[in-house]
Order: C-alpha cells, then sequence, then structure tokens
C-alpha cells in the first residue's frame, strides 16, 4: 500500500510504500510531553520504505530534545512534524505522523497510547531499528 501524507501547507511531504499489505495500521500516540502538546501519533512499518520530499528546506527544521536521539522535522510556515528520523550506526530510520496521513481509511488505525518513560537510551535505539522505517530517502523537490 502506498501512503502519502504531508505537513498542512505541503513544504514536507512524504511517501510510504507500505509492504506487505497492512490489515491494521498501528498508530502509537506517545504520552511524552512533546507530543503529547502537539498530538504526536506515529506509525511506521520496519519493512516498508519511506521517501521524504522538501519543498524548500529554507523551511523546515529539525527539533530535537531530551536524549537527541530523534529529530523532529518541523515545518515553519505550518508548525506541522509529519515526519521524525532517527540516526542510528549511519542510517536513518523514521516513524510518520497518523495525522498527516492523506487519504487512508480511518479504519485501518489502530491507536492506544505508548509510554517510553524509563526506557534507557539502548534499549531506545535498539527498538528503533527493530520497529522503525529503515529504508528512508530525503530530497528536494525540484
Amino acid at each position: 500500500m502506498r501512503i502519502a501524507g504531508s505537513c498542512h501547507c505541503g513544504t514536507i511531504r512524504f511517501t510510504l510504500d507500505w509492504l506487505p499489505e497492512p490489515t491494521v495500521i498501528p498508530a502509537r500516540a506517545c504520552t511524552c510531553s512533546f507530543c503529547t502538546k502537539h498530538g504526536g501519533v506515529w506509525t511506521s512499518c520496519p519493512t516498508g520504505s519511506l521517501r521524504v520530499e522538501i519543498a524548500d528546506p529554507a523551511r523546515a527544521r529539525r527539533y530535537a530534545f531530551g536524549t537527541k536521539t530523534a529529530d523532529f522535522h518541523v515545518c515553519t510556515v505550518c508548525g506541522v512534524v509529519p515526519v521524525v528520523t532517527s540516526r542510528i550506526d549511519g542510517r536513518d530510520y523514521a516513524v510518520v505522523s497518523v495525522n498527516a496521513i492523506d487519504g487512508v481509511d480511518p479504519a485501518l488505525l489502530q491507536r492506544a497510547p505508548v509510554s517510553f518513560d524509563g526506557e534507557g537510551e539502548g534499549d531506545r535505539l535498539a527498538r528503533r531499528q527493530r520497529n522503525w522505517i529503515a529504508d528512508v530517502r530525503f530530497e528536494t523537490a525540484a
């Protein structure tokens, strides 16, 4: 299944090729203070691939907090965070915002709160390597 999404104004767009075809899409509502404040609900397909296109790099910023092991890609025009990445052993891993997805049947989304409180940095990075999208490409729009 090909899933498209973007920030509100379209500066940051993504295409997620979800393989194999999902019967359900996990939608993890992180309970950290940052995700809670902006309504962050994330999904990923470890066997899929993600292409992120940034129309104007000057309009996209990265925000990291806490352990600084994840970058939230924030559109400076509309304020939406459609993608989060984590660089591990020279490779980008990513999750996408369920709230930034376009045209997916809401019945496919299985929303559930998750908490990573107390998780050590090593465990956190290992979890991301197992569960996040490992095939990630960034492109700048022509």
